[in-house]
């Protein structure tokens, strides 16, 4: 009897033992996944475990280093996180760990000795093991590519070739914003505008060059000076600002050893209208910046009138209806920056402006760092600048204080410039009355009293500077086959104190 009682009381201690086990197997595998290493240490090779520690402890570091970095010493770290090798360097380290990592959890089931937990319960862990490193494997290879992806672009864009030395305490930025159309002969730069932004506040002033400006002069420096000493221009009035990028490249053995010579004469030109020396330019293909709206989850705008999109009102295929902070995808936002019928080119220019303020202010870091990858593609494929990428960190700090404040708008439209017979001086007038502006405002806002307001003097400058200091814009409407309002008649006024809210009007 009681041998038939200790037979009967083997599978229990069996059941027993291998519940035992498994419990055992699961604490390691936990272990390994919260701790790499750790596991080993304590059930296995005491050897691989004291590496993963090691591995571990040195991304703990790294992560730790990058906080204290964002803190106290942002530039720093944007600098390193934007240089191409470093990329390159990180994207094969982070394969590396988190092959590791998955080999560690693979091991760790291993070292439990499933097989001491019986057929099922070992197969159960054992799938758990390799789900689990197979979600680690796949998560570090797609880590590794877009960070890989992300250094060829940074290395490619970046390459630097910029004036990093302010102008007078500030940055002025070339944006230009081209258009290589299949019905067009090469590039056109139908976006022209310059930021010059402060160099301690980041307090900006926009100023919006119209694409049909003639006579553009360009500086005795200039190559281009001796075949158009009296400005560009010619009697077909097809002599255009934003067809000198497509003039450079004609006479690009004007321009020896210079990457773009289209950029180079575009450069020129601006610096000639507007008195202001450039430090960087940042060129956008039009019909890519569709791609880099949608890396960013689109952007939301208040829109104040009716877009058709797809043609006019009579063939358009739909439409951007107006209303309040209406996300737009990049396709709509292109149609919105870009859409000329019925309109006018200074409204364009206006809308234009809009969109850039909208990506300013809507351009989160945590929406940058999780798409960081898709952005970086978007933008390789979409923008061509000479900004060296040690200078990334200096201007994403004057970017993010630019979006506490107002942005000053300038665009030389009627009844200021008349585009056929510009006056350039008053443009170089305008533009050194419009930067006084707004550095005294800098110089308020210095004081002892927070709230304290321009001086008077600051104030009948920024005030002269233009015919209308503060810009309103109305739509006037028409009914098309009693449904759709005509998107015509948009008035821009050459000036206004805060983009923001010009923008609401649109």
């Amino acid at each position: 009897m009681a041998s038939t009682d200790a037979t009967s009381s083997l599978p229990d201690v069996r059941s027993r033992s291998q519940a035992t086990a498994f419990r055992r197997g699961a604490t390691m595998l936990v272990m390994s996944l919260v701790l790499p290493g750790s596991a080993q240490l304590a059930g296995g090779s005491r050897r691989i475990g004291r590496w993963g520690l090691r591995v571990w402890a040195a991304m703990v570091v790294a992560v730790v280093l990058a906080l204290l970095l964002l803190l106290a010493a942002r530039n720093v770290l944007v600098t390193v996180l934007t240089t191409g090798w470093v990329l390159w360097l990180g994207s094969w380290l982070v394969l590396a760990a988190g092959l590791f990592w998955a080999f560690l959890l693979v091991n760790s089931w291993w070292a439990s000795r499933p097989r001491d937990m019986g057929t099922t319960r070992g197969a159960v862990l054992g799938g758990i093991a390799l789900v689990l490193a197979a979600v680690i494997s796949y998560g570090s290879v797609l880590t590794a590519s877009a960070l890989r992806a992300s250094g060829d672009v940074i290395s490619t864009v970046l390459g630097g070739g910029g004036d990093t030395k302010t102008k007078a305490g500030r940055f002025n930025i070339l944006l230009l914003g081209s258009d290589a159309g299949n019905d067009r002969e090469g590039t056109r730069t139908d976006s022209v505008t310059v930021a010059s932004v402060d160099a301690r506040t980041g307090r900006t002033v926009l100023f919006g060059l119209p694409r049909n400006l003639e006579d553009v002069p360009f500086p005795d420096s200039s190559p281009l000076h001796a075949l158009y000493p009296n400005g560009y221009g010619c009697e077909t009035h097809a002599c255009l600002l934003n067809a000198i990028y497509k003039l450079g490249w004609d006479n690009k053995k004007l321009y020896p050893g210079v990457k773009d010579p289209g950029v180079q004469a575009v450069e020129e030109a601006v610096e000639a209208s507007t008195g202001l020396q450039l430090n960087y330019y940042a060129m956008v293909d039009m019909y890519g910046f569709k791609d880099l709206i949608d890396a960013l989850g689109g952007v939301s705008l208040d829109i104040g009138i009716q877009v058709p999109v797809g043609g006019d009102q009579a063939t358009a295929t739909s439409y951007i209806e107006p209303g309040p902070a209406r996300h737009l995808s990049g396709a709509e936002a292109l149609w919105f920056s870009r859409q000329r019928t019925g309109s006018t080119d200074y409204a364009r220019m206006q809308r234009q402006k809009c969109v850039m303020s909208a990506m300013l202010h809507q351009m989160e870091p945590m929406t940058v760092a999780t798409k960081f990858g898709q952005i970086a593609a978007a933008t390789g494929q979409v923008l061509a600048t000479d900004v060296p990428s040690s200078e990334v960190g200096t201007l994403g700090d004057l970017a993010l204080k630019a979006r506490s404040l107002e942005i000053r708008n300038v665009i030389f439209s009627p009844p200021l410039i008349a585009p056929g017979s510009p006056n350039f001086s008053v443009i170089r007038q305008t533009v050194a009355e419009q930067i006084a502006a707004s550095e005294a405002l800098d110089a308020a806002a210095k004081s002892a009293k927070p709230s304290a307001e321009p001086t008077a003097a600051a104030t009948s400058k920024a005030s002269s500077a233009a015919p209308t200091a503060k810009a309103s814009s109305a739509a006037a409407t028409a009914q098309v086959t009693g449904k759709k309002s005509a998107f015509v008649n948009e008035s821009v006024a050459p000036t206004s104190d805060d983009l923001s809210g010009e923008c609401a009007a649109r």
